[in-house]
């Protein structure tokens, strides 16, 4: 039997990793600036995650929902307390686009209507609703093309118009865009949204599936305009690279027995990965860690990177060119060894490091990047040329 390609391969197979660093069967060393899709938040093999999820496979690694399971109070808690969601509800599911199409179920539930409102360059998943919501229509089947998707620009007075037809349930939103190329709504159309969507009686969905858990230097990056949203979906860099997803659900909104289901989520080994994420955020600052590195990598590369528009909050940044970047991304993993990753926009190059990455190893980047970028025909001259050497005294 053939396996399904889900992705175009390099020809790469890491074998081992710690941190930042990954290793290949062949022995070469990788500096990780992507996480997996934004995946590993707290780095790879961290010791306390490893100790944490070793103790729970010794006990016990699965049982269904159909019994009590403690862990999962014990996240719960965890989550409202790091996160400052402590009054919401936590329904536990495997990934970030079954943790959407609940989010979709449940505000479909609540107001009995079937639209969405979702936006260009938004991508919330593969699956039917999910998929749905996505700006791409090569991935959306005639199928899922039977949802109800207004899919809008930023711009609040096309999302009223919309919901004054009364038949939206929920608008769905990610804080900062990861696939569409590190995009940030302004904070004002945030909180407009969220205005407008309490007016007519519409769920604000947060996307926090890539923007989260700490990645914008707050746990959700919706933080950053002071808005509650009523459902927040999250994953990826909640089980630091095991399945986990789930929404926070505002207290006002109830879900009764079977709206919501699941088999997997939330067992003993999913909620003592989220557990061991949460721990290692909380003792090592990583909210904190993750804005200084951010400010540090934006401030070198607005000098430095000779690009058209430094993207992003935190340890989620973007850099826009104004050529296409396969080239760059490509010689980055072949001739540095450093994985970084692209966005649907092809001259973007997308930057999701571990939430505990180095100063060392952000250096390390930078000049990489500056060896490939500086000579590039079609890259504007870099500012403060004579500064950087000094930045990179050992």
């Amino acid at each position: 039997m053939n396996l399904f390609n889900v992705y175009p391969l390099v020809d790469i197979t890491p074998v081992r990793a710690l941190g930042a660093t990954l290793w290949d069967d062949k022995g070469q060393e990788y500096l990780d600036f992507y996480g997996g899709h934004a995946v590993i938040s707290i780095g790879h093999s961290h010791p306390h995650y490893v100790q944490r999820l070793t103790e729970q496979l010794q006990n016990i690694g699965f049982y269904s929902n159909s019994v009590q399971i403690p862990i999962q109070r014990e996240l719960a808690t965890k989550l409202g307390q790091v996160s400052g969601y402590d009054d919401y509800t936590l329904f536990l599911c495997n990934s970030g686009a079954e943790a959407n199409e609940n989010a979709l179920k449940l505000a479909s539930f609540h107001t009995g209507k079937n639209r969405v409102i979702a936006f260009k360059g938004g991508f919330h998943g593969r699956t039917s609703g999910a998929v749905a919501a996505t700006d791409n229509p090569k991935i959306v089947a005639p199928f899922n093309a039977g949802h109800v998707i207004s899919i809008l620009e930023y711009d609040l007075q096309a999302v009223i118009e919309v919901l004054r037809g009364g038949d939206v349930c929920a608008v769905m939103v990610e804080p900062i865009q990861g696939v569409g190329g590190i995009i940030s709504p302004p904070d004002e159309f945030l909180i407009g949204l969220s205005l407008v969507c309490g007016a007519h009686g519409a769920l604000l969905i947060a996307d926090e599936v890539q923007c989260g858990y700490g990645r914008s230097g707050k746990f959700f990056a919706h933080q950053h305009a002071g808005i509650r949203p009523d459902i927040i979906s999250v994953a990826k860099g909640m089980g630091n690279g095991f399945p986990i997803g789930g929404i926070l659900i505002a207290p006002q909104y109830k879900a009764s027995f079977g709206l919501l289901g699941t088999t997997f989520g939330g067992n003993h080994l999913a909620c003592a990965a989220a557990l061991a994420v949460l721990e290692v955020i909380e003792e090592e600052d990583l909210l904190a860690h993750a804005t200084e590195m951010g400010d540090y990598l934006r401030t070198e590369l607005l000098a430095h990177a000779g690009a058209e528009e430094i993207r992003g909050r935190g340890l989620m940044v973007g850099i826009k060119y104004n050529f296409p970047i396969k080239e760059i991304r490509d010689k980055l993993l072949s001739e540095f060894h450093v994985f970084v990753g692209n966005a649907s926009d092809p001259t973007v190059l997308r930057l999701l490091p571990p939430l505990n990455i180095t100063k060392a190893e952000v250096d390390r980047f930078l000049q990489a990047l500056y060896a490939l970028v500086q000579p590039h025909p079609l890259a504007p001259s870099p500012a403060g040329e004579g500064r950087l050497v000094s930045s990179f005294k050992s």
